[in-house]
């Protein structure tokens, strides 16, 4: 579990398609002598374990079930991710809970000025579209962000500078895809009400 605030950003330095998957070498300045083979870590809102480390590179495995429901296929080489460990227990929860289960993969649509922060706009998926509400919280390549407005399939957030610099956001371009994360409060009211309503069928 996760909080969806970044702690730091790893860049992708190899990726290889293996045994029905996908393995990658990251290199980031994570401190590795704390994080165990086996660790969960959150790379761009996706949990990935930990398969092996090195000298400021760790090695993680995707396996097709992530490949068809993340971002995850189209990295390449060069490109930059958000990392974040695990939460402890007696850890600051700064953003809200995440779990590193991506829902599904949105698209940006505009990245605009506004004021000193920065505009967002993303088209998410229909079916994401009942699990999100303006004030509410979405994790989007697994930062932790508030939804501003919502225009039918379209989200949009407002960036303050502080995160579009220590982010991925900052390299994002109109027509990038997201990973999506709703909030895991909106999935459990929405599926009582499909229960409810299932019971008065």
């Amino acid at each position: 579990m996760f909080t969806g605030i970044i702690t730091h950003r790893g860049r992708i330095a190899r990726t290889e398609r293996r045994d029905g998957g996908l393995a990658l070498i990251v290199e980031s300045t994570l401190d590795l002598a704390d994080i165990a083979i086996g660790a969960s870590v959150s790379h761009s809102g996706i949990c990935l374990t930990l398969t092996d480390k090195g000298n400021g590179t760790h090695g993680v495995f995707a396996s097709t079930e992530t490949l068809a429901r993340t971002t995850i296929g189209g990295w390449k080489a060069g490109d930059t991710i958000n990392l974040e460990c695990s939460l402890r227990l007696g850890d600051e929860l700064g953003g809200h809970l995440v779990f590193g289960h991506v829902d599904g993969i949105g698209r940006i649509a505009a990245i605009e000025p506004m004021g000193e922060a920065t505009r967002f706009a993303i088209d998410i998926p229909r079916e994401l579209a009942g699990l999100v509400a303006v004030k509410g919280s979405i994790a989007v390549d697994g930062i932790s962000l508030t939804v501003n407005e919502i225009d039918g399939d379209r989200i949009v957030l407002a960036i303050i500078p502080h995160t579009l610099a220590e982010t991925s956001l900052a390299d994002r371009r109109p027509g990038d895809s997201v990973n999506l994360e709703a909030d895991m409060l909106a999935r459990y009211v929405a599926r009582q009400i499909a229960l409810a309503n299932e019971g008065n069928s």
